[in-house]
C-alpha cells in the first residue's frame, strides 16, 4: 500500500488510505468506482491514452472540461499513456508492481493486446487486484460487443419497464453505469479485504449485463408454472407514484396502513381510509379507478411544495425538483454533501463529496477531476524515472500532459 506524499492528492483519512488503484476505464462505471474508492481515501491515478478518455469530448455547456467527465472522476491524479507502444506499455508495468488494484473497461479481446491479461498482471504482482468491466462479460456470445448505458437498458427490460403504459423509455442519468460502479467499489473492497487475510490477488469481473439485471432482482422472478409474459413490476395501487397539484408534481408513498389513514385524513378524505373496500395494498389496486381521482382532485387545491410541507413527517413525499435545487437544499446542506473545489481552467465548482460516512475513519475533502494527463510528470517522478527518461518520453509521445497543467 502507499501513500505518496503529494500536493496534488487528497488528506484523505479513510478506511482505504494507503491503497494505490491505477485507472485505466473510461466513461462512467469505472470512472466513477475509482472515484468512490477514492472518497473512501484509495489513491486514484487515472491513466488515459493520448486522446483522452471519450467521456471529454461529449458535449458540455462548460467551455473547457464535459461535466459528466467531471462528475465521475474527482479525486483523482491524471496520466497519459500511449499503451499502444512498446514504451508505454513498459511504464504501466512498472507500475504495476508498486500498485494495490488495477481497473480497466476493455472488451475481452483487447487485454492480450496490452499485456494485461490477468494471468500477465498476476505475474508482475501475485497481490494486484484487478477487476475489469464488461458490456455483457467476458464469455458468451456477445462477449466482443461493444455495452452501453441505455444499450443494456434497452436489451434487459429496463425501458420496456419504465414505458409500461407506452413505448419503452430510457432511464436518463446512466442509472446501469452507477450501479456497475457501486459494484465495481463493493468487489475491490470485499477483495482488498480478503487479501488482507491472506496475500492473494484476485480477478473481479462487472459487466453492465449484470448490472442491469441487479437493479431488476425484484421483476426477475419467474416461478414455476407462471406464463412467461406477466405483469412482474409491484405497483402500489396508483396510490404511490406522481399526482399533479395545483402547481406542481408529488409523489406520493403511502403503503402502510399508518401513511394511507394519514394521507385520507389530511387531505379531506377519512372515509377512504375506513373504507373496508380499501383497506389494503392489494384491495387500492383494484380500485384505482375509484380512489386516484379523489386523491388527485383533493391535491389539486395546493402547490406541491405546498403539500410537501403540510405532510411532513406524516406522509411520505417530495415535490418533483431538479437536480439544481439540490445544491442549496436544506436537507443537503446539513448532511456536508456538497464541496467546493478548484479547476485549473473551470475554477471553481461545486461537487458531490462524502457519500459514505464513516465515524471511526471520515474521509477528507475531495479534489477535482484532473485534466488530460495533468500530473503525468509528477507520477512517473514517484515511480522513480528521472527528468531525463521523463523528457524522453514525452518527446516521443509515450508520455502526454495538458500544456495548461500546473504539474
Amino acid at each position: 500500500m502507499h501513500s505518496p506524499d503529494n500536493q496534488n492528492t487528497s488528506p484523505n483519512r479513510g478506511p482505504l488510505t494507503g491503497v494505490r488503484v491505477l485507472d485505466l476505464s473510461a466513461y462512467h462505471a469505472g470512472p466513477y468506482g475509482c472515484s468512490m474508492l477514492a472518497d473512501m481515501g484509495a489513491e486514484i491515478i487515472k491513466i488515459e491514452p493520448p486522446a483522452g478518455d471519450n467521456a471529454r469530448h461529449y458535449p458540455s455547456t462548460l467551455a473547457t472540461e464535459a461535466r459528466g467527465l467531471l462528475g465521475s472522476n474527482r479525486s483523482k491524479r491524471g496520466l497519459v499513456l500511449d499503451l499502444k507502444r512498446e514504451e508505454g506499455r513498459a511504464v504501466l508495468h512498472r507500475m504495476v508492481r508498486n500498485a494495490d488494484v488495477l481497473v480497466h473497461n476493455f472488451r475481452p479481446a483487447v487485454p492480450p493486446r496490452l499485456g494485461l491479461t490477468w494471468e500477465a498482471l498476476h505475474a508482475l504482482n501475485p497481490a494486484l487486484i484487478v477487476c475489469g468491466i464488461t458490456g455483457y462479460g467476458d464469455k458468451g456470445p456477445l462477449k466482443d460487443k461493444p455495452g452501453f448505458d441505455q444499450v443494456l437498458q434497452t436489451m434487459t427490460g429496463v425501458c420496456a419497464a419504465q414505458g409500461r403504459h407506452g413505448p419503452p423509455e430510457i432511464v436518463y442519468g446512466s442509472a446501469v453505469d452507477y450501479y456497475a460502479a457501486a459494484q465495481v467499489t463493493m468487489a475491490i473492497s470485499a477483495a482488498l479485504y480478503h487479501r488482507e487475510k491472506t496475500g492473494q490477488g484476485q480477478f473481479i469481473g462487472v459487466s453492465l449485463l449484470q448490472a442491469a439485471l441487479t437493479m431488476q432482482s425484484m421483476r426477475l422472478i419467474w416461478a414455476e408454472g407462471e406464463p412467461r409474459d406477466i405483469q412482474r413490476d409491484m405497483h402500489s395501487g396508483g396510490i404511490t407514484g406522481l399526482h399533479p397539484t395545483r402547481e406542481g408534481s408529488l409523489y406520493l408513498s403511502a403503503n402502510t396502513p399508518h401513511f394511507w389513514g394519514a394521507l385520507c385524513e389530511m387531505v379531506g378524505l377519512p372515509e377512504l381510509a375506513t373504507d373496508t373496500r380499501y383497506d389494503s395494498i392489494r384491495k387500492r389496486a383494484e380500485h384505482i379507478d375509484e380512489i386516484v381521482p379523489r386523491i388527485r382532485a383533493a391535491l389539486a387545491s395546493r402547490t406541491a411544495l405546498e403539500w410537501e410541507a403540510l405532510f411532513g413527517e406524516r406522509v411520505p413525499c417530495a415535490a418533483a425538483r431538479r437536480t439544481e435545487d439540490m445544491f442549496d437544499h436544506p436537507q443537503v446542506i446539513a448532511m456536508d454533501l456538497i464541496a467546493e473545489v478548484d479547476h485549473p481552467t473551470v475554477g471553481s465548482y461545486k461537487t458531490l463529496q462524502n457519500p459514505i460516512h464513516f465515524s471511526a475513519t471520515p474521509c477528507g475533502k475531495p479534489f477535482a477531476a484532473p485534466l488530460l494527463g495533468e500530473h503525468s510528470q509528477a507520477i512517473l517522478a514517484e515511480e522513480g524515472y528521472s527528468a531525463d527518461q521523463i523528457n524522453k518520453l514525452l518527446t516521443t509521445g509515450v508520455l502526454g500532459f495538458e500544456m495548461s497543467s500546473k504539474s
